[in-house]
């Protein structure tokens, strides 16, 4: 066979091949320009697609964020001499992501929050703790005016009393969820300020570690809380939340409540009794009456006495009108400062009453009702906004505005208006 015949074999061979090759391609391969192509991606195509990024791509984007998050942190008074000697030691770690997103989708009633945190198990500890520490605590209380059984509370419900402050190296946590820019800016806040406390030399980096959102100590603070709040009470030298003595803890966490307007002997709550005839569109935080004037319209106590004098009031609904009553005053808005969720308030109050021999809540919650999931309250929303409701963007949270919403619909429907949101009053509107 000739070499000119060989040649043009393999050249037919050749053009076969290509050929091929080019009609097993998905279609998007060869035609960039068709972005919606009629046929489907392939297998490989929709695995790449929603795949994460590996583990050394990870760590090169968050190298990339340190070096360009060193400009904030340089501007804002860290030393470039102390960020670059603890920039090889901070570490991406994925585990806090997933607990930031699973918090996010979690759901509980109130009174499943409260089982915990108000359980049988923890009034006892707490009991216990204060009796352990009643000295230091009863002159927390008188030297920054708020209440024992406040204080004990959070120290309770923060850390069930020192035993669970938290083992995530703060830095570590803080620079991994700034990265990840769910909440960017607070956490690059946060960064900044445990930057400033471990530079000033008030705890070293090994040992600065509290929750995985960056919460530390006994009574969890925020690193900004304790730039401005920290107490050396002890008087050591050092505001020093993070060791086995809870005393500087706990007198920081009463010295920032005083500073948010505390006023001591007044309750955070009370527990009271609604008249029959009662106008529930008189509910909610921000309608605020003299307890005089509560009495007039027939509120009672629990026992059926005459409310005591503590001022301004509004009266709550935590769980609708079949279940607890509260009569809240300033100082449960005090600690939504330390805390805006409602569970977390109740708790922090119910859990302190019942550490100080305080009854349990007289009326019964509502068990038979389930929570809501995310996706119910958005649909929720989403039916409250087509019908006319300005309650704001949907974003699956049960807030003010929504909660006066379903108010207004309800006694469109002929129902008490206590604004509590239901599975059956979301199905009812279907």
């Amino acid at each position: 066979m000739t070499q000119k015949r060989i040649f043009k074999i393999h050249g037919y061979l050749l053009l076969l091949f290509i050929f091929t090759l080019i009609i097993n391609l998905p279609i998007a391969s060869f035609s960039k320009t068709v972005e919606k192509s009629i046929r489907p991606k392939s297998i490989f195509q929709e695995n790449r697609i929603l795949s994460k990024p590996d583990s050394n791509e990870i760590d090169l984007e968050f190298r990339d964020w340190i070096s360009k998050f060193r400009i904030k942190a340089l501007a804002a008074g860290v030393s470039p001499k102390f960020f670059d000697k603890l920039t090889p030691e901070i570490k991406y770690n994925e585990t806090l992501i997933k607990l930031d997103r699973k918090q996010s989708e979690f759901t509980k009633q109130i009174w499943e929050y409260l089982d915990v945190a108000v359980s049988d198990t923890r009034i006892k500890n707490g009991k216990r703790a204060y009796q352990e520490n009643k000295e230091v605590i009863q002159e927390i209380e008188k030297y920054y005016s708020v209440d024992a059984k406040i204080i004990v509370g959070i120290w309770g419900l923060e850390s069930a009393y020192g035993v669970q402050k938290g083992n995530v190296k703060t830095i570590e946590a803080l620079a991994t969820l700034a990265f990840d820019g769910r909440r960017r800016k607070f956490f690059e806040e946060q960064l900044i300020a445990a930057l400033k406390i471990l530079e000033r030399g008030d705890i070293s980096f090994s040992e600065m570690k509290g929750s995985w959102a960056g919460a530390m100590g006994h009574t969890q603070f925020i690193p900004t809380s304790y730039l401005v709040y920290a107490q050396d009470f002890n008087s050591d030298g050092r505001a020093e939340i993070w060791s086995n003595d809870p005393t500087d803890a706990l007198a920081s966490t009463a010295y920032y409540l005083n500073r948010h307007g505390w006023i001591s002997g007044q309750p955070w709550g009370l527990e009271v009794r609604l008249p029959e005839n009662f106008n529930y569109h008189l509910i909610g935080k921000k309608k605020k009456k003299n307890t005089i004037d509560w009495s007039l319209l027939g509120v009672r106590m629990i026992n059926g006495d005459s409310l005591p004098n503590y001022g301004g009031a509004s009266i709550i609904l935590p769980a609708g009108h079949t279940g607890v009553v509260l009569m809240i005053f300033d100082n449960f808005h005090v600690l939504e400062k330390y805390n805006a969720s409602l569970a977390y308030v109740l708790g922090v109050g119910h859990l302190g009453d019942r550490i100080m021999d305080g009854q349990s809540f007289y009326h019964k919650w509502p068990r038979n009702e389930e929570a809501l999931s995310t996706n119910e309250k958005k649909e929720l929303q989403e039916f409250l906004l087509k019908s006319g409701f300005n309650i704001g963007k949907v974003d699956g949270m049960i807030g003010p505005k929504t909660i006066e919403a379903i108010r207004s619909l309800q006694s469109k429907l002929g129902k008490i208006p206590d604004g509590f949101a239901t599975k059956d009053f979301l199905k009812g509107l279907k």
